[in-house]
């Protein structure tokens, strides 16, 4: 909580934000959960931070499947994302548009939509139009739910906050490890 309320905070949520969208295994939500909490005034700046440099972020991953799907398959394959991104390519078969939208909100991580964009060719219009609908709509709810909740759960998030990005890492590198297993 001491590092969300931070001066620099919002700058650290940028970058998060934004290799999040092409690499990096942590969710942004993380955070933007604490720093609502520890911020709640700044709630709507937090979320269109993150939103803002989530599409940013989600534009080099589309540059990524776009122009180098060819050199980061091997990557996907051995990080564990294979099954997740070829999740992500069939939804942009069936829905498109639909499928970046949800991947806003989805446990798929994102950066595998932004890739699947760019490999598939979809327009960059409405890929960011979707990614905008998509990332605000999940960050804005998380960074207003918890500045609504946050006086009431602030003593619990500072108490459990580290637990739970651990526990949340933990999760997710099992996951990955039991999917490409």
């Amino acid at each position: 909580m001491r590092c969300a309320a931070h001066k620099h905070a919002e700058r650290y949520l940028a970058g998060v934000s934004i290799i999040e969208s092409i690499f990096f295994p942590v969710p942004t939500a993380l955070m933007v959960a604490p720093m609502a909490v520890a911020r709640p005034e700044r709630a709507v700046q937090i979320a269109l931070i993150a939103t803002v440099t989530s599409v940013l972020g989600g534009l080099f991953g589309y540059a990524l499947g776009y122009y180098a799907i060819a050199a980061i398959e091997p990557l996907l394959q051995s990080a564990g994302y294979w099954d997740k991104y070829m999740t992500a390519h069939a939804w942009f078969l069936e829905w498109g548009f639909w499928a970046v939208v949800v991947a806003g909100f989805s446990p798929i991580p994102f950066k595998l939509f932004t890739i699947s964009a760019g490999a598939l060719s979809m327009a960059i219009l409405p890929f960011l139009l979707a990614a905008l609908v998509g990332r605000a709509g999940h960050f804005f709810v998380v960074s207003l739910s918890m500045a609504w909740a946050g006086p009431k759960l602030e003593p619990v998030v500072r108490k459990y906050i580290e637990w739970v990005g651990w526990v949340t890492v933990i999760i997710l590198v099992a996951y990955i490890v039991y999917e490409s297993v």
